[in-house]
């Protein structure tokens, strides 16, 4: 018997670990010997099947040989507990039983109960049917654990990718900075006012994430304006101003045909957020929801942050004045109902800038 045990139960399975629940001590001890001489060293056992689920808890076997009827909680008594324990951990199990009932047979299966045995069984019959049993779990858990591992490497790997993009987005913004010292954080705050904008007006988290990205970048094209224009200390007469417009179009095609849905928002954004809700903006003349919204939700609050933020031909104005300006101009350069918006959450706009200021 040893040795035909060996041959069935090879040592790929030496570690797995089985447990035995029958209400008679004969069959356990009889079923554990049989087990053991096959070569498998892990084998609890228990006459208690409320045992049995205490054993699985604190250690989750990898084939359970279970009786079918057995006082106080039969078989599939047991299941139904044992799934509420484990979920979908529980391990294959083996039904073992002396009474062939087609009733008890398809409960046992309904339940969960992977093969089944009838009473007197030979050994052989036993083994190569734990050895299938165990030899398909273990494949099983093998698969899981390669998923998993691939899981968290796309998890790692997605990490980066995310980290990648905002430094780059983070280095784009620092590039058009240099040539607007100005600005201070200014393209960063309008990040985080658009993308809360965006969340007041009903918009996802998808977008909403994708524009406090976007948004930061829509200025990127001043970095093509010429010093003599960008940096002046006065006002621009109409050929430099001609010139300063022009930004809205390099940024748009400094971030246009990536295939990324991020820099095409971006891009976006960078050609349509001075475009104004009557058709007087630049750079297409744009009007009312013709304007895409995120050029619509950016320029409300690079209206409110530019007014409040120091420029060369300019001084910061007062909280109180830039608030009015975007009253006044509902309607005519901005989105009446976003404008309205804004301003009904200003106390919360204003502490974003108040916590993101220069």
């Amino acid at each position: 018997m040893g040795y035909l045990g060996a041959q069935i139960v090879d040592s790929s399975l030496s570690s797995a670990r089985v447990l035995v629940i029958d209400d008679m001590q004969i069959s356990v001890d009889y079923l554990v010997c049989t087990l053991r001489r096959a070569g498998l060293a892990h084998v609890s056992a228990t006459t208690d099947p409320r045992e049995g689920l205490n054993l699985c808890r604190l250690a989750p076997p990898d084939l359970i040989l279970l009786d079918y009827c057995m006082p106080g909680l039969d078989g599939p008594g047991f299941m139904a507990e044992l799934t509420d324990l484990l979920g979908d951990e529980v391990p294959p199990i083996l039904i073992i039983t002396a009474h062939d009932i087609a009733a008890n047979r398809r409960r046992a299966l309904e339940m969960g109960a992977i093969d089944y045995v009838l009473k007197p069984f030979t050994d052989w019959e036993l083994l190569i049917r734990a050895r299938n049993l165990l030899r398909l779990h273990m494949l099983h858990r093998s698969q899981r654990a390669q998923s998993k591992r691939l899981e968290q490497l796309v998890r790692e790997r997605t990490a980066e990718l995310e980290r990648t993009r905002a430094e780059i987005i983070h280095r784009l913004c620092n590039a058009g900075e240099f040539r607007d010292e100005d600005t201070g954080r200014h393209v960063a705050r309008i990040g985080r006012l658009s993308s809360r904008l965006a969340e007041l007006a009903g918009e996802g988290r998808d977008f909403a994430e994708r524009l406090a990205a976007a948004a930061p970048l829509h200025d990127i094209g001043k970095i093509g304006i010429p010093d003599r224009v960008l940096l002046k200390p006065g006002k621009l007469d109409p050929d430099e101003w001609a010139i300063m417009k022009t930004h809205c179009t390099l940024g748009s095609q400094i971030l246009a045909d990536s295939g990324l849905p991020l820099l095409d928002l971006a891009s976006e954004v960078a050609l349509t957020h001075h475009e104004k809700w009557d058709g007087s903006g630049y750079p297409n003349a744009l009007a009312g929801d013709d304007i895409p919204l995120s050029g619509r939700l950016v320029a409300v609050c690079d209206v409110f942050d530019a007014l409040l933020s120091h420029r060369p031909y300019k001084d910061p104005w007062p909280m109180e004045k830039a608030l009015a300006y975007i009253g006044d101009v509902a309607g005519t350069h901005l989105d009446p109902r976003l404008a309205r918006l804004f301003l009904d959450n200003k106390q919360e706009m204003i502490n974003i800038r108040v916590e993101m200021a220069d």
